[in-house]
C-alpha cells in the first residue's frame, strides 16, 4: 500500500513538474520557417518534433498542410499574418473574419493557439496607424467565433532607441505613441508582446565591446552592472531593456514572449561556426528552462529558437543558416530541449 501511495505522488510530481514548465513559459519552441523547396512533408516535420519533446513552434504565415499536421499533436502554435495583410485587417471586418474563418476555425478543435500575431517585426512607419486597429479587429474577429486565443503583435529589439544599461531601456520615439497604445491594449487584456532578440547581430556588430561569452550566454563573470543587478549574458539584457521599455509607456504588466533567437552555424566566418551555434543556443535553451532575467528572476522567458531548418530561399549568408536541422532532417548539430 506504501509503495502504491509513493508511485501515485512520484507521478502527480511528474505531472506536476511537466505542467509547471509548459505553462509558465518553460517549454521550449522553434520557428517552423517555410522559405525553402526542399523541405520534407510537415507529418514528418510534426512527428521528429514530437520525439524531441519540442513542445511549441511558431508559423510566420497560415499554412494549411502544417496546421493539418499539427492536429492533435499537443504541440502548441503561434500563427502569424502576412505584414501585407495588415491594412486589410485593421480597415475590413468581414476580411478579418474571413482570415479567422479560414486559418483559425476549422483547426481550434484540435490545435492549440499560443497566440496570433499581427505581422512580423512591424516597424513604425506606413503600417504604424493599422496596428492597433488591427490587433483589435483580429481579437474581435476571434472572440466572434467563440474561441479566447491572445492577439498580439512581433517587434525587434531593434525599436528601442536605448538598451544600456537594461534599466534604461526605452522605446524609439516614432515607435513609442503606437507602443504606447499597443502595450495599454496588451495589459488590460493579458496578452504577451512578441519580440525578436538576436544576441548574434549586437555581437558580430561590436565585437570590440561585447565579450563574446556575453553573447553565448557561458560568461563566468559579470559584464554589465545595472544598480543592483548583474548581468553575465546579453540575452538577459536584451529582455529586461524591453521590460524596461513596456513600463515606461506603461506597459509594466505585459509579459515579453521571445519568438526568435538563435545563432547562425555558417556565412559570417570565424563568427558564425556550427561550435558557436550549438553553444549558443544550448545554453540559451538551458537558461531559458531554469530561469528568469535578472530583473524578473521568478519568471522564465518563454523562448522559441530559429529555427527548425536551413531555409535555401533565404538570402545567401547566415540567413540561410539558422537552422539546427538540414532539410534532409539530419542535425547540423545536436540541441538538448529538455
Amino acid at each position: 500500500m506504501v509503495a502504491k501511495t509513493l508511485k501515485v505522488v512520484n507521478i502527480l510530481i511528474h505531472v506536476f513538474i511537466y505542467f509547471y514548465k509548459f505553462s509558465d513559459g518553460g517549454g521550449i519552441g522553434l520557428n517552423y520557417g517555410l522559405v525553402a523547396d526542399n523541405l520534407p512533408s510537415p507529418p514528418q516535420v510534426i512527428s521528429m518534433l514530437k520525439s524531441r519533446n519540442v513542445a511549441r513552434i511558431r508559423l510566420f504565415e497560415p499554412n494549411h498542410d502544417v496546421l493539418n499536421a499539427l492536429q492533435n499533436s499537443g504541440i502548441e502554435l503561434i500563427l502569424g499574418t502576412l505584414n501585407a495583410d495588415i491594412p486589410n485587417i485593421a480597415n475590413d471586418i468581414n476580411f478579418t473574419k474571413n482570415w479567422v474563418q479560414t486559418n483559425v476555425v476549422p483547426y481550434a478543435p484540435t490545435v492549440k493557439f499560443r497566440c496570433i500575431s499581427i505581422g512580423n517585426e512591424v516597424n513604425p512607419g506606413d503600417l504604424t496607424t493599422y496596428m492597433l486597429p488591427a490587433i483589435m479587429n483580429l481579437n474581435q474577429a476571434v472572440k466572434s467565433f467563440g474561441y479566447s486565443i491572445p492577439v498580439t503583435t512581433t517587434i525587434g529589439v531593434y525599436l528601442l532607441a536605448s538598451s544600456y544599461p537594461p534599466s534604461n531601456g526605452d522605446f524609439s520615439e516614432a515607435s513609442k505613441p503606437v507602443m504606447q497604445r499597443v502595450a495599454g491594449f496588451l495589459g488590460r487584456n493579458g496578452y504577451p508582446l512578441l519580440v525578436t532578440a538576436y544576441p548574434y547581430f549586437a555581437y558580430a556588430s561590436d565585437t570590440g565591446e561585447i565579450p563574446l561569452s556575453y553573447a553565448l550566454l557561458n560568461s563566468t563573470e559579470v559584464v554589465v552592472r545595472d544598480g543592483d543587478l548583474r548581468y553575465m549574458n546579453l540575452f538577459d539584457a536584451m529582455v529586461d531593456a524591453v521590460y524596461s521599455a513596456l513600463e515606461k509607456v506603461g506597459g509594466g504588466s505585459v509579459e515579453v514572449v521571445i519568438c526568435e533567437s538563435g545563432w547562425p552555424s555558417k556565412g559570417n566566418g570565424d563568427f558564425t561556426t556550427i561550435d558557436l551555434a550549438r553553444t549558443y543556443n544550448q545554453h540559451l535553451v538551458t537558461h531559458v528552462l531554469k530561469s528568469g532575467t535578472r530583473k524578473k528572476p521568478g519568471k522564465n522567458v518563454e523562448t522559441y529558437v530559429f529555427a527548425i531548418f536551413n531555409e535555401d530561399r533565404k538570402s545567401a549568408g547566415v540567413e540561410q543558416n539558422f537552422g539546427l536541422y538540414y532539410p534532409d532532417m539530419t542535425e547540423v548539430y545536436h540541441v538538448n530541449f529538455n
